[in-house]
């Protein structure tokens, strides 16, 4: 049985495009308060107008450790609570080890390992205090299983499927849910589509998920029962050999 979430208070991540954007807007189709947070503000803004009511933007970089204390603080300071957090914002960066960018594997880490981290970290002392929330981190198949044409952003994913496990198992006696959505193949800008009509054909072809197909997966994550907890949600396009 789905458990309404109307009027809850959901921060999203990298809500400018891809699975943030859907999903900002499948929270909002269910009546949710939301804070979106990304680095562009004029993108930010494009969203806002998309969901309607009254979100609370703020621009953020999370790579800047300040940037992300100072979401959370503000998302509580406005609405009084934050009932969800979806950490999403992620970058992706594939290729060969030995011909990589050390300097640009350190932004992917501190845009998908170590925002992450924090952000939770700044969430989770006033959901415990509330004895109630929930925690839903953007993962990847990547997480599951190291791929070999992605291995550093493997890596950083390996790292947040051992960090949600670790934190739901903390904060379980606290009625603190903590999941992991992890997608395969999304047809986004992530991965440099951006072409409507692409993206349907690929879809139609079972080549890759929308971003809105992951945006029904949180969905249906946070509108389980309170005595369930999806620690896991895999999705991957039928036709990924994954």
């Amino acid at each position: 049985m789905a458990v309404s979430l109307s009027g809850k208070v959901a921060v999203v991540t990298g809500a400018s495009s891809g699975i943030g954007r859907a999903t900002a807007l499948a929270f909002a189709r269910e009546g949710m308060r939301l804070v979106l947070s990304a680095r562009s503000r004029e993108r930010l803004a494009e969203v806002a107008a998309a969901v309607g009511g009254e979100p609370l933007v703020v621009a953020a970089d999370m790579t800047v450790p300040a940037e992300v204390d100072g979401l959370i603080e503000r998302a509580i300071g406005h609405f009084g609570a934050v009932d969800v957090l979806f950490a999403n914002a992620g970058i992706y960066i594939a290729g060969e080890a030995a011909e990589g960018d050390p300097d640009a594997w350190d932004r992917m880490i501190a845009t998908n390992v170590s925002s992450v981290f924090r952000a939770v970290r700044a969430v989770l002392p006033h959901m415990i205090a509330r004895g109630s929330g929930d925690v839903l981190v953007t993962s990847s198949i990547s997480g599951h299983q190291a791929i070999h044409w992605e291995p550093i952003y493997s890596a950083t994913k390996h790292a947040v499927q051992a960090f949600v496990h670790g934190v739901r198992r903390q904060v379980l006696a606290h009625n603190v849910r903590v999941g992991s959505l992890a997608p395969g193949m999304v047809l986004n800008e992530l991965w440099g589509l951006d072409d409507p009509a692409e993206i349907e054909r690929k879809a139609a072809a079972r080549e890759g998920l929308r971003s809105e197909d992951v945006a029904e997966a949180a969905v249906f994550m946070l509108t389980r029962p309170a005595n369930v907890t999806i620690r896991d949600l895999v999705m991957l396009p039928q036709a990924q050999d994954l």
